[in-house]
């Protein structure tokens, strides 16, 4: 079937289905969710797969650096508004860090609105502070004289951790294996990394963990509450 038009000069017939691409734009769009290919059977998630993998990351672990995960953390900041927006909606707060190159999150508080507590407080033990505290020392020592990194032997670790053990029986394994235990911990969340065996550098992660009033707090107190083993 088609439709004629006359006006004087000559014939045009425009058929059926031009007629109806020509209404096209009256046509209601798709909704955007079903454009979403699913990941799984009953998927129901808009957001693109390395977008969610930044988001299940951020979840899962303390920090998300630059350094470490370049792609991720391009992929963080080219969608931080809407990973923003899911954080958000479990009530944890996003930090993105562009001096330092990091991300990590922290559980909103409120004195005004019923927050449920997502996240789970868990506190470094005392001697996986000690070893922060020297870490955060010697980081702080070096910038201070203009370095740029700062690097650490674990010996060195060790020594500066064991003048806050009372060693009068001589028994070093097992302070030396509670150190090690501690180093393996702050390795593993990114706050030092080792280049090679025994010998690391110390990460700006340090500075976020312990800032300058919490250093000198915890100075203080662990001056005033050397441990003493019988």
């Amino acid at each position: 079937m088609s439709e004629t038009v006359t006006d004087g000069v000559g014939t045009n017939e425009v058929g059926a289905d031009e007629a109806v691409a020509d209404q096209a734009g009256f046509i209601e769009p798709a909704p955007m969710e079903d454009d979403q290919t699913e990941l799984f059977a009953g998927d129901r998630g808009l957001l693109e797969p390395e977008v969610r993998r930044v988001l299940v990351r951020l979840l899962q672990r303390r920090f998300l650096s630059a350094e470490r995960h370049r792609a991720q953390w391009r992929t963080l900041l080219e969608h931080q508004s809407v990973i923003e927006s899911r954080l958000h909606d479990l009530f944890v707060r996003l930090v993105v860090d562009h001096d330092r190159q990091i991300a990590y999150k922290q559980q909103v508080r409120s004195g005004e609105v019923d927050v449920p507590i997502l996240l789970r407080d868990d506190p470094y033990n005392r001697v996986e502070t000690l070893v922060l505290v020297h870490l955060r020392t010697v980081y702080q020592h070096e910038a201070s004289s203009g370095e740029t990194s700062a690097r650490i032997d674990l010996e060195d670790i060790e020594q500066g951790v064991l003048t806050f053990f009372d060693l009068d029986d001589n028994n070093l394994v097992r302070p030396q294996r509670e150190i090690r235990d501690a180093v393996g911990r702050l390795a593993a969340e990114g706050l030092i990394d080792e280049e090679s065996t025994g010998r690391y550098r110390i990460t700006p992660l340090v500075e976020v963990v312990l800032d300058n009033n919490r250093l000198a707090e915890l100075t203080r107190w662990l001056a005033d509450n050397k441990e003493t083993r019988s």
